[in-house]
């Protein structure tokens, strides 16, 4: 019998991508509210309750407000996409193969990593876990994404005025992805964040540079790399790259992918590591990363789905 589920926020970018890939899938039937009865809190409420699943592709507030509506003992099981709850109590952080998916699996309630967090942590995370970088250290984080990422408004912005090359934002740091990325890192301190959007649908690169002759205790880029592929080893997803070309590059005619694609780029002398991470802002890093989590808490293949 197949799963229901309620996209709530449909309408977005986020949820109509998801609407997308699930609506051909046998699997799963959607649950879906026409016109105004979008936004009529009655019907919400009544789909929300009558789904086995609802993905929350909404603002915080109305994430927050969103869960609230769900009665206890509803059995309706949550992944939501909005920053409220990923590093809340009783949430299950939505990334799989850094929390385990037996976690991910079992849980009622997932929350959806964000798109520039799921790039940073998928390079330091298991790193520092295995105590090959310090915990302690003022990590940096440089990243560039499609526009597609800020939603409608930024989307208009970027169409309409076709001369916007690059837009840097976050300038005056506590970034809302900073928490995620500390708690979730095992990190002591938030990272200083350097976000910006580039002009191109969807894409996006993740940069951590290591000054490591300067970081005590922190491993060789051999061990480091080493780490990272026996780590995501077997992971559908998740892939680590064994040789690294000359450059990177996003392409805005690139095509919707789940993957996610680690690089270890280290200087001739090893004094320095520069840990990149491409992945579709739209996929692993939002749509995608949603859908891999919905098919384990649904009890099927991780990948089933995805664009790999």
């Amino acid at each position: 019998m197949a799963a229901t589920v309620f996209v709530d926020g449909a309408a977005g970018t986020t949820g109509l991508e998801i609407v997308e890939r699930l609506a051909p899938r046998p699997e799963f039937e959607l649950l879906v509210l026409e016109g105004d009865r979008r936004k009529d809190a009655a019907a919400r409420a009544h789909a929300l309750n009558a789904a086995d699943f609802a993905i929350l592709c909404l603002p915080d507030d109305a994430a927050r407000e969103a869960v609230a509506l769900i009665q206890p003992d509803s059995g309706t099981r949550v992944i939501d996409a909005s920053t409220a709850f990923r590093t809340a109590p009783g949430w299950t952080y939505g990334f799989p193969e850094l929390v385990g998916r037996d976690q991910v699996a079992t849980a009622a309630r997932v929350s959806n990593p964000g798109c520039y967090p799921t790039g940073f942590l998928a390079l330091v995370a298991p790193l520092v876990r295995a105590g090959l970088l310090p915990a302690d250290w003022p990590y940096t984080v440089n990243a560039v994404s499609g526009y597609s990422g800020g939603g409608k408004a930024l989307i208009e912005r970027f169409e309409d005025d076709g001369d916007i090359a690059w837009r840097g934002y976050g300038l005056a740091m506590g970034h809302k992805h900073l928490g995620e990325m500390r708690v979730h890192g095992g990190l002591r301190h938030d990272p200083v964040f350097s976000p910006a959007v580039i002009a191109a649908h969807r894409g996006m690169a993740v940069e951590v540079p290591l000054p490591l002759s300067a970081m005590s205790g922190a491993a060789d880029a051999a061990a480091l790399r080493a780490e990272l592929a026996g780590f995501y080893a077997g992971s559908p997803v998740v892939m680590v790259a064994d040789a690294d070309p000359a450059e990177l590059l996003l392409r805005a005619s690139a095509a919707g992918s789940d993957r996610l694609m680690l690089h270890v780029f280290a200087s001739p002398d090893g004094a320095q590591v520069r840990l990149f991470a491409l992945l579709d802002n739209l996929g692993k890093g939002a749509s995608g990363a949603a859908i891999q989590s919905l098919n384990l808490m649904a009890g099927l293949q991780e990948g089933a789905g995805l664009r790999l």
